[in-house]
């Protein structure tokens, strides 16, 4: 029977273990989950605020986007590489998967600046994604070649896996952060960096560098509008407001050109659509023809404003978004909230140490250089391989020896002292190159080194200046293409009650003191929007603001509703009251600006019994005269009598106002029916935004009433009447705004593309030409506007040039000279002599009837001449000899 023998030794293994084990059971403590909860949290949140979602201020990345550049930089031959195997390098290197790398490097690529692609990367105009990854191909640019690498420079530290090693930072020489902005969400915080223009970074670094101030606002690569009033700078709490830019193709079709930034096509359309289906806006079809850019029709109804479906998309869709920019990034590993400008002037001061720290380098390397061709032109020159110590030196220690003491001589002309080292590396100088040795070439070579370590401590010297050409020579280099998409704007509140499509039909209910859109058997109102407020007064003198709704109790006795605008100031409330019961009669005149909704205010002094005797509102503040009847009462002679309300001045809502009478009134009837008291209604245009207002904003046009009209010149010819509603939305060439006045003559001056001449042509224009956009210098396109002038009696001078400069200038009385005409004629011409300037003269007969005034339309002459200033005019007139060469007269303008 044979038995199981255990070896003593494994004995004794096992006892240990066992006793190690009770040992280990003994001291082992116990950990509370809340606790371990706690430290995982922590650790995991650090681990994504600096590993995952918040970029490095030094060089403008995140993680996974400096290990894609580093993985790129690795494979760069200067052909492409297919997405897929760049995302398989960039594994050796980033732990956490595929999908997060190709969705970091695809957004690198789509954003055009440090990544060549070729393929179909997506589109961020509509939202398209991005091909898969075996089809599509990266290579770095030429820009991130030059400005992102340079491993002299870099700080390396092991891979994940402690394989291979990675940047901890790149040694990026560019506000990269800046440049390409950036979003991410980590645990408690999260990062917000608008991207900004190219060439407006590098002007900022260039001002920094000369201790200028500076001003950095977003550039989006979808372009559109940004009102940068709020920015702050970039800190948090400030914000841009981003719009399409929406153009008129005609009065029934709108254009959307571009779009605000992180949206798409896609889902601009459907927010469109969406307001539509709310009746926040009213159009007929949307059709989307992006291509290359951005081209989405919007189609309107019959009877619809354009201007105003303008306003309410800004107000209702996608087509205005608020940004709210939170710049968090990483320094010293420690997560810090600060301004766009301190990113920019941390990236200049980081690429100055950059830039000082190459040239540093490069200066040891060269006086390496410097010494060794110094010591070889030595050893060859006194032809130290040929003595014959050295050739009889029995090991080499002793050949070292004797080379070190025959170059004792020159060891105190030299930058630095002789080690073993290089002794060695002039031992393997091969005989070929010392048969080839030529003096004159050594000493030359000697002394280029020598330049280039002046010229480096010249830098080093002057550090600035060489950071300033190091970023001008950026732009040299890459700004072209990089020109500002986004343009800057102040725009206006748009109060989304004045845009909104009256969608509802406001209805009222008497009997029972009902108001609502959903009372389909009342009395209708008006038409009106769920958004809108009613104003209402009741007979008792009470009144309140309330909004649009179903279905509402107001209480009953209701004499007045309409709908309620806020800050309107020109709707006038004439009222005649009794205060109390057999009081006496009062009479006021006043408007309601703004209230609390839904509470009941009185426009009497509140006594029982107080009952409105007469009321009308004026949208304009008309004013009416009344016929006032009196009861019948012992020893009171006048029963009858005439009131004017425009004989009241118009007060607080509050105010008692005047006695009308003390005795009982019979009967009140309209005499006469009321003016307006207010006058003409003030309009500016602001010239920031392009739009009219009443707030006193920008130039002001003057007053207006009824049918005034407003006309408009534009810099490519053209005129346009326009009304004064304040939704109206202008060209960006205007020359000319202001108050029309058909009485007016306007002398124009223009270059005829097709004949080469100048002509002159007078002309009024006619209201029948309300809004239409008519060319009054001819649809040619090389025609152009010289100057234009609402003088009645204007004069020109004539310089002339080329082949008849010899000619005395001559004056031109317009006047005379040609008579009012259509603006569709062609005018006379000027001259048949080549002229080479016109400047407008101050008249010698003036219009007598022209009186100061504020209008734009003719303080703008000076305006209008100074566009023009600059342009040097020279046309050849009829020459045998030498005819006018066509191209030389255009490149004129």
């Amino acid at each position: 029977m044979e038995e199981n023998i255990v070896p003593e030794d494994n004995l004794n293994q096992e006892n240990q273990e066992d006793m190690v084990q009770s040992n280990k059971d003994e001291k082992r403590e116990v950990t509370y989950l809340s606790g371990m909860y706690e430290d995982w949290f922590l650790d995991y949140a650090s681990y994504v605020i600096l590993e995952r979602a918040v970029p490095y201020v030094n060089d403008g990345l995140k993680p996974v986007q400096r290990r894609i550049m580093h993985a790129m930089r690795q494979m760069d031959d200067g052909r492409y590489n297919k997405v897929a195997n760049i995302i398989g390098n960039t594994m050796q290197y980033h732990p956490h998967g595929d999908a997060s790398i190709g969705d970091a490097l695809v957004q690198l690529g789509q954003k055009d600046l440090l990544v060549d692609t070729q393929g179909n990367w997506g589109n961020i105009l509509t939202g398209d994604g991005a091909a898969a990854s075996r089809y599509i191909e990266a290579r770095l640019s030429k820009f991130a070649l030059d400005v992102v690498f340079n491993p002299k420079t870099t700080n390396w530290k092991l891979s994940y896996d402690g394989r291979n090693k990675e940047p901890i930072t790149l040694p990026v020489k560019f506000p990269l952060l800046l440049a390409q902005g950036v979003e991410g969400i980590a645990v408690g915080l999260s990062s917000k960096i608008l991207p900004h223009n190219f060439i407006e970074l590098i002007d900022a670094s260039i001002k920094h560098l000369k201790n200028k101030e500076f001003e950095l606002y977003p550039d989006f690569p979808t372009g559109g509008y940004v009102d940068v009033s709020k920015y702050n700078d970039g800190h948090r709490g400030g914000s841009v407001k981003v719009r399409a830019k929406i153009e008129k193709l005609d009065n029934k079709t709108l254009i959307v050109k571009e779009i605000p930034f992180g949206k798409t096509t896609t889902s601009v359309i459907d927010s469109i659509l969406k307001a539509n289906d709310k009746g926040k806006i009213k159009i007929k079809r949307v059709d989307d023809n992006t291509a290359e850019g951005v081209e989405i029709l919007i189609h309107l109804g019959n009877g619809v404003s354009s201007d105003k479906t303008i306003d309410a998309l800004y107000a209702f869709t996608d087509c205005e978004i608020s940004i709210s920019p939170n710049a968090c990034i990483i320094e010293d590993d420690t997560p810090k909230f600060i301004s766009v400008g301190e990113i920019l002037r941390k990236s200049v001061e980081n690429t100055r140490d950059l830039l000082k720290l190459e040239l540093e380098i490069r200066k040891g390397e060269l006086e390496n250089a410097w010494h060794f061709a110094s010591l070889e032109k030595i050893f060859i020159e006194e032809r130290i391989y040929k003595d014959k110590k050295f050739e009889d030196s029995k090991n080499m220690d002793e050949a070292v020896a004797h080379i070190d003491k025959r170059l004792e001589p020159w060891k105190p002309s030299l930058k630095r002292d002789v080690n073993r080292d290089d002794i060695l590396r002039l031992m393997e100088i091969k005989m070929a190159r010392i048969l080839r040795f030529n003096t004159e070439k050594a000493n030359n070579y000697i002394q280029s080194i020598e330049d280039e370590i002046a010229q480096i401590d010249y830098d080093l010297a002057h550090l600035t200046p060489y950071a300033i050409k190091w970023y001008e020579g950026i732009r040299k280099k890459y700004a072209k293409g990089k020109e500002r998409k986004t343009e800057i704007r102040s725009f206006e509140n748009i109060v989304a009650a004045k845009v909104v499509v009256a969608n509802q039909k406001l209805y009222i209910d008497r009997a029972e003191g009902f108001i609502g859109t959903s009372l389909k058997k009342a009395d209708y109102i008006c038409d009106c929007s769920d958004i809108d407020d009613v104003i209402l007064f009741r007979k008792d003198g009470t009144y309140m603001v309330t909004p649009v709704a179903d279905k509402a109790f107001v209480g009953k006795n209701i004499m007045h509703i309409a709908i309620f605008k806020k800050n309107d100031k020109r709707t006038i409330y004439n009222v005649i009251y009794r205060d109390g019961k057999g009081g006496v009669y009062y009479m006021k005149r006043f408007a309601v600006t703004g209230v609390t909704r839904d509470k009941e205010y009185n426009l009497t002094p509140g006594k029982p019994g107080s009952r409105i005797i007469y009321f009308t509102a004026n949208p304009n503040g008309e004013a009416e005269v009344l016929r006032i009847m009196l009861k019948p009462k012992p020893r009171l002679r006048k029963l009858v009598f005439e009131q004017d309300f425009g004989e009241l001045a118009i007060k607080g809502r509050q105010s008692r106002g005047n006695v009308l009478s003390k005795t009982d009134i019979h009967k009140i009837t309209l005499k006469e029916k009321g003016v307006s008291t207010l006058g003409g209604r003030k309009i500016w245009y602001d010239k920031d935004v392009r739009r009219l207002n009443a707030d006193g904003r920008g130039q002001f046009l003057g007053e207006f009433m009824g049918e005034d009209r407003i006309l408009v010149l534009t810099k490519d010819g053209s005129f346009q009447l326009y009304s004064f509603d304040l939704t109206n939305h202008f060209d960006e060439n205007i020359l000319s705004i202001g108050k029309f006045d058909p009485q007016k003559v306007l002398s124009v001056i223009y270059y005829d593309g097709d004949q080469h001449f100048y002509y002159v042509k007078r002309f009024q224009i006619d209201l029948s030409t309300y809004g239409k956009k008519l060319n009054f210098i001819g649809e040619q396109e090389e025609n152009k506007l010289v100057s234009v002038t609402w003088v009645e009696y204007p004069r020109f001078e004539i310089e002339f040039g080329a082949h008849h400069s010899y000619r005395e200038n001559e004056i031109v009385e317009v006047d005379p000279f040609i008579g009012v005409k259509s603006f569709k004629a062609k005018g006379k011409r000027l001259s048949n002599y080549s002229i080479q300037n016109i400047t407008e003269l101050e008249p010698v007969v003036k219009d007598e009837h022209d009186k100061p005034t504020d209008d734009a339309m003719f303080a703008d002459k000076a305006e209008v001449k100074d566009e023009f200033a600059d342009v040097p005019m020279e046309v050849e007139g009829p020459n045998t000899e030498d005819e006018a060469d066509d191209e030389n007269q255009m490149s004129l303008f």
